[in-house]
């Protein structure tokens, strides 16, 4: 398997006329999902956790902190490893990890071994990330690369929209346990792990020149430019409100807003499900009118909804104003991605994109504490006010704060 690494760096980066639709863009898109399907399951499942073990607001926001801590502590080791074994080899280690979770998961009967088990499938992204979006981004010109973010971005959507969903489906249907849950999830996985195996090498290199206006050449300036440092802030601080977010959506439904179990997952599932069809055409919305420019525009519309549901008492409105908020986030995906890829060297790329996750990974170890606090002190419809007001601090970053080409 270390020989894939030998085989990136061999391989021939002049890729102009690779077609969009080939093998690798098709294995990196199902590991997508693959990979994300857990994103939201241990969230989801927080009212039956929070019943079942006895758990406080600060007792879930450790399960939901502490995955997210073990993230960040890797990050930038599997960056580095990426670059240097190659894509194939840490895709191939990060669905091997998930599994182990998984299956760990489906036996927890402590809620000190469901973090265990949680934390290995949030490792399993942080492992994958770097890999993945290095091989779709030095396998296409950036044109074309938009386009395949597009489609890869709506691999990891469908995985995170189905994880609440198959809890809808497994526990409301076929009446399986949570912990059923995980282990229907770990067959799929293997599945995953073959088709990585029949999957040739990526190029070492960029298709094509793009960077951004203040890239040195060459060297660890050509990484930690004065966009790049900005660009990282503002995925913390969105990545911030995501996560206090998404950490307590699923209480605030069932207790502020009185919806069911069942109902809770299943929106839950559909805000991401949304997005698929979002996170393909962003990628060809992007080539039109500039990544940065369609990025700023589609957020600002994407969070008028997010804070609108959340101040309109009538659930009706909020389910439609949720909805519409995870398709307008999908919506600019792609071009988040390639953003990132605009401000980093190629030969950069896998380090790059652990720098990429870095930042969520951070917050997402303290968002979920600040939350429960915010909500323990305040309420929980207060998290959701303060997430909105840090969604919006995020989009003054990126306006400001980072400068691309002269096109975007």
């Amino acid at each position: 398997m270390v020989g894939g690494g030998l085989a990136d760096r061999a391989a021939v980066a002049i890729t102009d006329n690779r077609p969009i639709f080939n093998y690798g863009l098709f294995v990196m898109t199902l590991t997508h999902m693959l990979t994300h399907v857990f994103t939201r399951i241990h969230t989801t499942l927080f009212p039956v956790l929070q019943v079942e073990f006895s758990l406080s607001l600060q007792q879930l926001g450790l399960i939901a902190a502490i995955p997210a801590l073990c993230q960040a502590i890797l990050s930038i080791p599997t960056g580095l490893l990426s670059d240097r074994l190659g894509s194939r080899l840490m895709i191939v280690v990060a669905l091997v990890v998930a599994t182990g979770g998984a299956l760990l998961a489906s036996q927890a009967l402590t809620p000190v071994v469901l973090i265990v088990a949680v934390s290995l499938v949030y490792i399993n992204t942080t492992i994958y990330h770097p890999a993945a979006y290095s091989f779709v981004t030095r396998l296409f010109e950036p044109r074309t690369r938009l386009k395949a973010l597009g489609i890869h971005g709506a691999g990891g959507t469908l995985g995170v929209a189905l994880g609440p969903i198959s809890i809808t489906i497994l526990m409301g249907v076929f009446a399986f346990g949570w912990r059923q849950v995980y282990l229907f999830w770990s067959l799929p996985l293997l599945l995953g792990i073959v088709s990585v195996l029949f999957l040739r090498s990526a190029p070492k290199d960029d298709v094509g020149v793009d960077v951004a206006a203040d890239a040195p050449k060459s060297g660890f300036a050509a990484l930690l430019t004065s966009s790049m440092i900005m660009f990282l802030v503002y995925i913390a601080v969105r990545s911030m409100a995501n996560a206090m977010s998404q950490s307590f959506m699923a209480l605030y439904l069932v207790d502020d807003r009185g919806f069911s179990g069942p109902a809770t997952s299943t929106l839950i599932g559909l805000n991401t499900l949304v997005g698929i069809a979002g996170a393909i055409l962003g990628g060809f919305f992007a080539v039109r009118y500039g990544e940065k420019r369609w990025l700023l525009a589609i957020l600002s519309l994407s969070y008028v909804c997010y804070a609108l549901a959340i101040l309109i008492p009538n659930n009706t409105a909020f389910v439609a104003l949720y909805l519409s908020y995870g398709f307008l986030t999908f919506l600019g995906m792609a071009a988040t991605a390639a953003i990132m890829a605009m401000l980093s060297p190629g030969k950069q790329r896998g380090l790059a994109f652990a720098l990429f996750f870095l930042p969520g990974s951070l917050v997402g170890a303290v968002a979920p504490l600040a939350a429960a606090s915010i909500g323990d002190v305040f309420g929980l419809v207060v998290i959701f006010y303060a997430a909105t007001l840090l969604f919006f601090l995020s989009l003054g970053i990126l306006k400001f704060g980072v400068r691309l080409r002269p096109s975007t």
